[in-house]
């Protein structure tokens, strides 16, 4: 499968992306083509809602970087969402990418069947602290028609290396073998 994976951490040694690094490696092991977008690195504000989508040949008229992640969401077999918990919700980072989607909707692309997967963790120790990240990617996802693979849900780390006392990496590498 083609498989586009979008991160939302700042954090390049961090516990989101140790398990997302995780899960690539699987997923190549497992012959899967990855393109994979940090969001956290890349220049895509929010949507301005103006309903140009794919009218000047650019999924977005305002986030020229988001050209590049779009024409890979639509290419791609499956979506792979990693991202910390900021705030009970979705990181800044990654929530422009989240908003600019709406031009696939817009622009009438055809995006729905394909799988999808969700990595997320959260410094607190309750996983409904990740409601916010799961309810909102799980109803978009709906919305687009998606089929969820799975969920990789790691609670109760913060500081970069804690994930290495959880099964988090070890989910991630499984959720490799769901697609």
């Amino acid at each position: 499968m083609r498989i586009t994976v979008i991160t939302g951490s700042p954090r390049k040694h961090g516990n989101s992306f140790a398990m997302t690094e995780t899960f690539i490696k699987e997923a190549e092991h497992c012959g899967h083509k990855i393109k994979r977008f940090d969001a956290a690195f890349m220049k895509i504000g929010g949507c301005h809602a103006c309903m140009t989508c794919y009218k000047t040949g650019k999924a977005c008229s305002f986030n020229e970087e988001f050209d590049i992640i779009a024409s890979s969401i639509v290419d791609s077999d499956a979506i792979v969402f990693t991202m910390p918990v900021y705030w009970y919700s979705i990181p800044a980072q990654i929530k422009g990418i989240i908003d600019c989607m709406f031009s696939l909707v817009v622009g009438g692309k055809e995006v729905a069947g394909k799988k999808w997967g969700l990595i997320t963790c959260c410094e607190e120790d309750d996983p409904t602290v990740m409601d916010g990240v799961r309810i909102s990617m799980e109803r978009t996802a709906a919305l687009l028609k998606w089929e969820l693979a799975g969920e990789v849900l790691i609670p109760g780390v913060l500081n970069e290396g804690e994930i290495k006392n959880t099964d988090g990496c070890k989910q991630a590498a499984e959720l490799a073998y769901k697609f």
